[in-house]
């Protein structure tokens, strides 16, 4: 099995900054896995944010977050960020951590393991 803990949420005004952290554990977890972020506004469904491969060097983006958003991970540590700049109402969700071990070359994730979620609110 495959945990995944997210942290950092939180309220920040329009115009801030947040980041996100998930750590991974797991006897079935390696450094090979792709990992990602959803995330699922009220009403709305789950929705692509970003992805990374195993080694950081690719990443995607849904269109709204490009230029505004990084995703990265330390290997070392088993932890993928999702580094929020310029945070917009709209960004308003629960973020969810993702983990595949087969990595989509495009700017979509088929996630096998999820995070339980942590809140991200932007007030205007």
């Amino acid at each position: 099995q495959v945990q995944l803990v997210e942290s950092g949420g939180g309220l920040v005004q329009a115009g801030g900054s947040l980041r996100l952290s998930c750590a991974a554990s797991g006897r079935n977890f390696s450094s090979d896995y792709g990992m990602g972020w959803f995330r699922q506004a009220p009403g709305k469904e789950r929705q692509f944010v970003a992805s990374i491969n195993w080694n950081g060097g690719i990443t995607y983006y849904q269109d709204s977050v490009e230029g505004r958003f990084t995703i990265s991970r330390d290997n070392a540590k088993n932890t993928v960020y999702l580094q929020m700049n310029s945070l917009k109402p709209e960004d308003t969700a629960v973020y969810y951590c993702t983990a595949a071990r087969i990595f989509v070359y495009d700017s979509t994730m088929t996630p096998e393991y999820w995070g339980q979620g942590t809140q991200v609110t932007v007030s205007s």
